[in-house]
């Protein structure tokens, strides 16, 4: 039985990471039907709870209430699912301000698959609205009022993205409206069995957690004792513009005048020199351009672009194409028209676009283009817009606070600061540098600690919300995180803190600031308004910095082993087997919030998104290595850390792969 159920497991996650990369080929229609939606890939689930359950009783875990029932959530939630697969329904439903609204719900279960289902009861749409940013015309929020007759009663209700009206058993979500903003969709969700036993799963997942964590005699504990950091782990459980001026004469002094002035940009009031430090960077790749100001170019563009458009500003980065047009890495406005004053890359772009694999050339062509239309948008007036004179200004604390985040490049600093530290307690380690100079480590990690927690500070402070919307945010969230691991392990295991906490968070921000990640501030879309979406992401962040952690700890580990240090070795054993327990939980709980985030938001709580599958992955072949009486090799130090160290290919995996190689649902955090 337990090579069946085994073999199911490793077949069941063989299967997902197929299928993510059969829905890249072939769409997420033909996946949806012939995998995730099969008969044969809902059998392996149901062998799989079967065989687990079976299995579970065989060995006597009820015994072991704490590991029983954290198993029993499992049992509820693939449970929940089924009833959900079996059972629910869900479709769409278009109402009208101006039309008699149907009385029923369009299902697509399939592209090719459409019905209809009665709904009990009648909806009418009084008014639909769309709500902006003040001052801006970024969407904040969709609402439809609707008017509900159920059983010779009326009800008024309220729909708006993450704000769910649930009648008899039917739950009405937001999703979309019409162009002229008279008629909305709404999602329609009927699994008046499925979410609530998935739920009931969810909440015995968090409380099973929390006991295997806390219970005095399990596992945990006791590695706990055995490493004496129970102290440690607490800590792991807080415009009006310029004159007329000629910017190649204005100085910096009279420029930096009009840095302060408040405009709206991409969906918020910032002041003018959030508008210039992009503009630059986005033009040239470059935080400055030659001896000039932000401020100097922007105005400059702006005013005089007659004379700015023969500047080498904007950067083609692609030799190729660098070649049809006959510049170097950067060019001029002037070099992207013909004498004719034509555009050549629409040219270009047409020959180039047959086909559905994107080019290098293909790629770059786009890129430029976006760098062009930028300065035309300036150019147009439309890049952004002085601050209309009803709307109030952002108070000067706030104002300063951009400035001064604006000035200081934390993310450059501190990612040199960690990886030059790291690599000195890496080479030092010969000398036992970091037993020697504990003083000296903990403030150098205190020092990126806080530095790291005041950039992160500032940023939700000038957004007004935590900064955890896109891949750079979440990036220097895992920063964080990584460097507080750190100190709490600092004491015990000097080199290992050291060695992970400054290299890992060096490594991270570097990914932040050379990836291409946007660190550009902008609104949230108005899905991921949602409390529910801090949590996820911090939960599933530290999981990230964690299993990191494990994967440096398990190469540090083999090192000590290969010099013959047993102690030691042992030592940081220990401590792999102690960081696996909150580890994998955090990755867990992350996975379940999200997905309760999810059925608030869009009505369904699992989608088969290539990111969900990847993360579901990662979390079935961490939660192998637990299961060491089952699977006697991991009982080999050896064989653990090499199963570390390659497991962290499916952080890797997770959250780069799937942005850059795949899409999905989830790819807004590459931007």
């Amino acid at each position: 039985m337990k090579y069946l159920v085994g073999a199911v497991y490793l077949l069941l996650v063989l299967c997902m990471g197929v299928a993510t990369w059969v829905e890249h080929l072939h769409g997420t229609s033909f996946v949806s039907r012939e995998i995730y939606g099969s008969w044969w890939f809902v059998t392996l689930w149901l062998l799989l709870l079967v065989g687990g359950v079976f299995y579970l009783l065989r060995q006597k875990l009820y015994k072991r209430r704490g590991s029983f029932s954290f198993h029993i959530s499992f049992v509820l939630i693939l449970l929940g699912a089924g009833c959900t697969h079996f059972t629910g329904q869900q479709g769409m439903l278009h109402l009208r301000t101006s039309e008699e609204n149907p009385d029923f719900v369009s299902s697509f279960s399939s592209p090719d698959d459409e019905h209809s289902f009665p709904l009990p009861f009648g909806v009418k749409l009084e008014h639909f609205e769309v709500l902006y940013f003040p001052g801006t015309d970024t969407p904040m929020d969709y609402v439809s009022r609707v008017l509900v007759e159920n059983e010779g009663t009326e009800v008024r209700a309220q729909i708006a993205m993450n704000k769910i009206f649930s009648l008899r058993g039917y739950r009405f979500y937001q999703t979309s409206f019409d162009d002229d903003q008279k008629g909305a969709w709404l999602s329609v969700n009927y699994d008046p069995w499925g979410i609530p036993i998935t739920y009931a799963g969810y909440l015995m997942l968090a409380l099973s957690s929390l006991w295997l964590l806390l219970q005095p005699k399990g596992h945990f504990r006791q590695l706990l004792k055995r490493t004496r950091l129970h102290r440690a782990s607490l800590l792991l459980a807080l415009l009006c513009l310029a004159p007329k001026l000629n910017a190649k004469e204005i100085n910096r002094q009279d420029a930096a005048v009009y840095q302060d002035k408040q405009v709206v940009y991409n969906g918020r009031i910032v002041p003018l020199n959030t508008v210039a430090k992009d503009f630059v960077r986005k033009l040239t790749g470059k935080s400055t351009y030659q001896k000039y100001s932000e401020e100097q170019v922007l105005i400059g563009c702006l005013l005089y672009p007659e004379e700015w458009q023969y500047e080498p500003l904007i950067k083609v980065g692609n030799a190729e194409l660098e070649q049809l047009l006959g510049v170097g890495e950067y060019a001029r406005m002037v070099d992207f028209y013909d004498e004719h004053n034509r555009y050549k890359l629409q040219e270009y772009w047409m020959h180039l676009r047959v086909g559905a694999q994107v080019t290098p050339l293909q790629k770059a062509i786009r890129e430029v283009d976006e760098r062009v239309a930028l300065f035309l948008m300036l150019h147009n007036h439309t890049l952004f817009q002085p601050l209309p004179k009803d709307v109030a200004p952002l108070p000067e604390a706030r104002v300063r606070a951009e400035l001064f985040y604006n000035k200081v490049p934390f993310s450059t600093l501190l990612y040199r600061f960690c990886l030059v530290l790291g690599l000195i307690v890496l080479i030092g380690q010969g000398w036992h540098l970091a037993e020697q100079r504990r003083g000296w480590l903990l403030a150098f990690l205190l020092v990126a600690f806080v530095t790291q927690s005041v950039s992160l500070a500032l940023r939700a402070y000038i957004a007004g919300r935590l900064p955890m919307g896109n891949g750079y945010e979440t990036m220097q969230f895992m920063a964080w995180a990584i460097l507080l691991i750190a100190l709490c392990l600092h004491r015990k295991f000097p080199f290992v803190a050291g060695s992970f906490g400054f290299l890992m968070s060096g490594f991270a921000l570097l990914v932040a600031s050379i990836a291409g990640m946007n660190p550009e501030i902008t609104p949230l879309v108005p899905v991921l308004s949602s409390p529910l979406l801090s949590l996820h992401v911090s939960l599933i962040m530290m999981a990230y910095a964690l299993l990191a952690f494990l994967c440096i700890n398990g190469v540090i580990t083999l090192v000590y082993y290969a010099k013959g240090e047993q102690q030691q070795g042992e030592r940081l054993t220990t401590l792999s087997e102690l960081m696996l327990y909150p580890a994998t939980l955090f990755l867990g709980i992350g996975i379940f919030i999200g997905a309760v985030w999810a059925n608030v938001s869009w009505g369904r709580y699992w989608g088969w998104d290539p990111k969900e599958v990847w993360a579901l992955i990662t979390f079935m072949v961490y939660g192998i290595a637990f299961h060491r009486k089952s699977f006697a090799c991991f009982k080999h130090p050896l064989v653990l850390h090499l199963f570390f160290i390659f497991a962290f290919l499916l952080v890797l995996m997770t959250y780069f792969g799937v942005n850059y190689l795949l899409g999905g649902m989830h790819s807004y955090a590459n931007s």
